[in-house]
């Protein structure tokens, strides 16, 4: 299937919750259209959202060893709700 980019495209994409093909649209448009301060100032929102939306992913527990205190802890949960 092809798509066309458009604006209202993207903006439909935004509507329904998909910021990554909302951000692929417009990111096409400003290479098609760099003269179009509309399309440039959409994009640089669309990054800041896509970044903000990345950090708030990160995880919680970013050592090796944490990682693992976490996983001893569910497999330990996990063995006490076999025994009941």
């Amino acid at each position: 299937m092809v798509e066309i980019a458009t604006k209202t495209l993207a903006e439909i994409y935004l509507q329904q919750g998909d910021l990554e093909k909302a951000y692929e649209i417009y990111k096409t448009l400003a290479t098609q259209n760099p003269s179009d301060s509309q399309i440039q100032n959409r994009l640089k929102e669309l990054n800041q959202k896509r970044s903000s939306l990345h950090r708030a992913e990160a995880p919680l527990f970013h050592t090796k060893e944490e990682r693992i205190r976490l996983l001893e802890q569910w497999l330990a949960n996990i063995r006490k709700r076999k025994i009941k």
